[in-house]
């Protein structure tokens, strides 16, 4: 399965959950920023390779459903109400990661 991860700059949520689930169990795992000055930003392909889109935050969803309604419907997109509450690869990130997405692998 294709996972793609959201959050607002692709610093640390998104890019340590990449880190964590690439690989897992066989998955391929991305990530990507909603705003302008993201590490890497969200596209169409990004959006289209996916086959579940996580977005840490409900602002993260409402920009990718407002922007891209077309390339996501049919698609499986998760909230997972994650905040901007942490570092790269924080211990208690990667246990929350692990929490939340595993139900949906």
């Amino acid at each position: 399965m294709n996972l793609l991860f959201l959050c607002s700059q692709n610093k640390r949520r998104s890019l340590t959950a990449e880190k964590l689930f690439d690989g897992f169990q066989g998955h391929k795992a991305r990530s990507a920023g909603t705003e302008q000055n993201s590490r890497i930003k969200v596209t169409p392909g990004l959006l289209g390779w996916a086959d579940v889109i996580f977005c840490m935050e409900k602002k993260h969803l409402r920009r990718i459903t407002e922007k891209y309604p077309d390339i996501i419907a049919g698609k499986k997109v998760v909230c997972l109400y994650i905040s901007d509450d942490y570092e790269y690869m924080d211990r208690e990130l990667q246990e929350l990661l692990k929490s939340y997405v595993c139900e949906y692998l």
